[in-house]
């Protein structure tokens, strides 16, 4: 865990896990981080190497190319492979870009 939020705060955008507390969102941009579920690698009825699915998503209120430039650039740096989707929100009238990735020791 400590690994993934050194990374989050390299990137230089406010972050939270899951979400803002309602009134205390910051203006876009602004990251949430979630994780959802695990692909542990086990034998013998035991989790021998633990490997968490994290799904960083990455809020604008427009196409903003230079945060999701930070993003990929730190997740690079870091060595993790992502997969990219975005998608308008159109009831927030926010884009998100979601970022999917999985991390090792989770």
């Amino acid at each position: 865990m400590e690994k993934l939020l050194s990374i989050l705060d390299s990137i230089g955008i406010p972050y939270a896990y899951d979400h803002f507390a309602e009134g205390e969102s910051p203006e876009p941009p602004f990251l949430c981080y979630l994780l959802p579920g695990s692909d542990n690698f086990s034998a013998d009825g035991k989790v021998y190497h633990k490997i968490s699915e994290v799904r960083l998503e990455l809020y604008t209120d427009y196409k903003d190319l230079a945060s999701e430039q930070k993003v990929e650039d730190t997740l690079d740096a870091a060595g993790l492979f992502y997969n990219k989707t975005e998608t308008w929100i159109d009831s927030e009238k926010l884009y998100e870009v979601l970022y999917s990735f999985d991390m090792e020791g989770m």
